[in-house]
């Protein structure tokens, strides 16, 4: 059975980001994005250049209130899981979950808001090991796209 999976993108700023996300999120089949707060929507030619189509394939859909979004997909029973460097983050590549996944990725400067991190039922990481903390969010999310496809 394949793996559910969607993505709730928390207010991103580029557009090439989001372009990337889709770009990513049709190669590893994830069923939906949720563009919310400020994150850029399409069509726009930037995200257009880097999603190369892909906004046409990957069914998404704008919301203003990332909370919203994520209480309505616990209601549809997915398992609301955020990719951000916290102290209790468990390691990507050792995570496990349910069959429906619901991936929260923040912003590129401030990463995921306190009050949204508290509506996830997981938080989890990716471990770095050189002298930068974190990666693009789209490198990011694409690692984790395709770690959750095979948990």
């Amino acid at each position: 059975m394949k793996r559910g999976i969607v993505a709730v993108l928390h207010n991103l700023r580029s557009r090439e980001n989001v372009g990337s996300i889709f770009r990513t999120a049709d190669g590893a089949g994830v069923s939906k994005l949720y563009l919310c707060g400020t994150t850029p929507c399409p069509p726009h030619e930037k995200i257009s250049k880097t999603a190369l189509g892909a906004e046409d394939s990957v069914a998404w859909e704008y919301k203003k209130q990332t909370w919203k979004v994520i209480e309505q997909l616990k209601e549809e029973g997915y398992e609301i899981v955020a990719l951000e460097k916290t102290k209790n983050a468990e390691n990507i590549f050792s995570f496990k979950t349910s069959n429906r996944v619901a991936l929260v990725v923040g912003n590129e400067v401030d990463g995921i808001s306190s009050s949204i991190l508290k509506r996830c039922k997981k938080v989890m990481a990716i471990p770095m090991y050189g002298r930068k903390e974190s990666l693009n969010v789209s490198v990011a999310f694409g690692i984790a796209t395709y770690c959750l496809r095979k948990a």
